[in-house]
């Protein structure tokens, strides 16, 4: 087992091999121990690191006839062997391994997205037979059963209310903030939230056809299509073997020295190379760790350096992602804007439903205390009613006010309507059977919104709009941003396709969002980023990029300090390119050996890790 690890590249067992070559090649520079150890030391960094290069070489040559960077680091340690010249040998085998490492470690981790997706799926539904409930597995459901959903639970299929009134956390599927209310005739979908209340539903497709389950088959296909970038060293490696090889032979044979030969192989071997970019890479991550960024891997940075689109999901991205009073008006001379804030918030007091939580919420925080209620009632999806210090106070949706005949007035149409029409939800208060006035509540803009968009826009980065909310709401804050391509009412499908269009035209389009909902558009697009505090686990691991505090203000920075990464990537390897260059010139007019040349690859890779680490002192503007 632990062989197999060895030979595998795990990367605990390499970090080991690592630490005791380094050491093992120290002792053979210095050769402290060669008075003691029946051998060069160094053969212990030529056992540890070299064997599994020359395992990976042999083994991707024979059974995928595919010639990588390991087999010309191979035929190096083997000469070099050969020669005796031990040392050399190691010192290559090491310098190969720590860039392994540092490959492994900016390497793509196992995505989780899906898995989690999955644990969505609700295991169980009540099912009624001979009329009682049944609990049953989920998957045994069949298109008509009769099922019978309690508050809290997930809806296990898709299907349609017949009897029963509640409210719906759609989040998963929409991403709307708001939970939707829901009544007999309604539609519900498998995966999302009964709020609370009890409602029976006929299933109208089985457990493998529902929506969340559609959602899962795509985000698989998504994942598939997202192969990893092949390293740079391993798509040059066949022509970099052959030259190799040729100018070996060639100055071997001209010489009549076949040491030179073998310091050609030695200088040849692509260690500062391979360097060029995970270096570079790792600078790259780090930086932006300390600015709250976590970048995924090596893979994704690329990516985002090339993003000339990002899409920006509306809820929880643009926007908090949670409901809060926005206005309080009186259509009542007798009240005040204040007194309807009150009366509203202390009738909520009980109330299960999230505008009524977010009522309350917002009263304490500007300083209100609660007191004790009576006769409190709910109405459910409608509004509450409750005895608030003596009088009588009814809050809730306009249906509720018509159905206990409180009139609403002309005048507060007019004013509720101005602020439906920016996606704000309105909440009526009557207190002792007259309207006083009403709440409206909405999705609040970050600050920091619009100042992003434009930096983005200055960057050559055009911003889109994609949200499963409604078109007033979407547009309202497009405006606010200054975003102009909107589309609203998408389901997660439908994000996904509007974003492989834009990949399929040539366009790198990067996705923004937060919700289960944006699973599939961040798997889908070109690179993709998630909220880490607001953000659901399932966006996070479908990302190539979380902003850790939700601090959007951040993403100019990183489409910069991506662009920039790249750059030093390039810069490394020109660098890179021309130490080995000229270090075969010298091992061909035979001013290195294999020991002088091994120690020149030390320093074009101390030059190279150098280079990169510079991008450490870059900086957020």
């Amino acid at each position: 087992m632990i062989i197999e690890k060895w030979v595998d590249g795990d990367t605990k067992c390499t970090v080991f091999c690592v630490l005791v070559s380094a050491v093992s090649l120290v002792f053979s520079l210095g050769g402290w121990l060669s008075g003691i150890l029946p051998f060069d030391t160094a053969w212990i960094a030529i056992a540890l690191c070299g064997i599994p290069i020359i395992y990976s070489a042999v083994t991707a040559l024979i059974r995928k006839h595919d010639i990588k960077a390991d087999l010309l680091v191979s035929m190096a340690l083997v000469a070099s062997v050969c020669t005796g010249e031990y040392f050399a040998a190691g010192e290559v085998a090491l310098i190969m391994q720590i860039g392994s490492l540092l490959e492994q470690y900016t390497s793509d981790k196992a995505r989780q997205g899906i898995e989690k997706l999955i644990r969505l799926t609700p295991q169980t539904a009540r099912v009624k037979r001979d009329g009682a409930d049944v609990i049953i597995p989920a998957s045994e459901v069949a298109a008509g059963d009769l099922l019978t959903v309690l508050a809290g639970e997930i809806v296990p299929v898709d299907g349609m209310i017949i009897a029963g009134e509640t409210s719906i956390d759609q989040s998963v599927m929409t991403g709307e903030s708001i939970p939707v209310d829901k009544k007999a005739g309604d539609s519900v979908t498998s995966g999302t939230v009964n709020q609370f209340g009890t409602f029976e539903m006929q299933a109208q497709k089985r457990c493998t056809d529902s929506s969340l389950q559609k959602m899962i088959r795509l985000a698989r296909e998504a994942d598939a299509d997202k192969a990893p970038i092949v390293g740079l060293a391993d798509r040059w490696a066949t022509w970099m073997v052959i030259a190799a090889v040729t100018i070996a032979v060639i100055t071997g044979l001209a010489t009549g020295r076949f040491i030179r030969a073998v310091t050609v192989l030695v200088v040849f071997c692509p260690c500062a190379f391979i360097l060029a970019t995970p270096t570079a890479i790792m600078a790259g991550i780090g930086n932006a760790a300390k600015y709250g960024v976590l970048i995924r891997s090596g893979d994704a940075l690329e990516r985002l350096s090339k993003v000339r689109m990002i899409a920006f999901d509306k809820t929880g991205t643009l926007t908090r992602g949670k409901p809060e009073v926005t206005a309080a008006v009186s259509v009542n001379k007798a009240y005040s804007e204040t007194d309807i804030m009150r009366y509203t918030a202390l009738a909520e007091q009980k109330s299960e439903h999230p505008l009524g939580k977010a009522i309350l919420a917002r009263y304490i925080r500007d300083g209100g205390r609660t007191c004790s209620i009576e006769n409190f009632k709910m109405f459910a999806g409608k509004g509450v009613r409750a005895e608030v210090c003596g009088h009588s106070v009814i809050a809730g949706k306009s249906e509720l006010m018509e159905d206990l005949r409180i009139a609403l007035t002309e005048e507060s149409r007019q004013k509720a309507e101005q602020y439906c029409a920016a996606g704000a939800t309105v909440i009526y208060t009557a207190i002792d059977g007259e309207l006083t006035g009403f709440l409206a509540l909405a999705d609040i803009l970050r600050p920091d919104a619009a100042e992003t968009v434009g930096k983005l826009k200055s960057a050559g980065i055009d911003p889109l709009l994609l949200t499963g909310d409604n078109a007033a709401a979407a547009g309202e804050i497009a405006k606010k941003v200054g975003i102009d391509n909107v589309q609203a009412n998408l389901l997660p499908d439908e994000k996904m396709q509007i974003i492989r269009e834009l990949n399929g035209k040539g366009m790198p389009v990067c996705m923004i969002g937060d919700g289960v909902n944006d699973a599939l558009a961040l798997s889908t697009a070109y690179a993709g980023i998630a909220m880490g505090e607001t953000g659901s686990d399932i966006a996070v691991e479908s990302a190539d990029a979380v902003l850790v505090s939700d601090e959007i203000h951040r993403l100019p920075y990183l489409f910069g300090l991506t662009g920039k990464v790249m750059q030093r990537v390039n810069q490394n390897i020109i660098l890179s390119l021309c130490i080995n260059i000229v270090a075969v010139l010298l091992a061909v007019c035979g001013v290195l050996n294999p020991v002088t040349g091994a120690l020149m690859h030390n320093c074009g890779s101390v030059l190279v890790v150098v280079n990169a680490a510079m991008l450490l002192r870059e900086k957020d503007q």
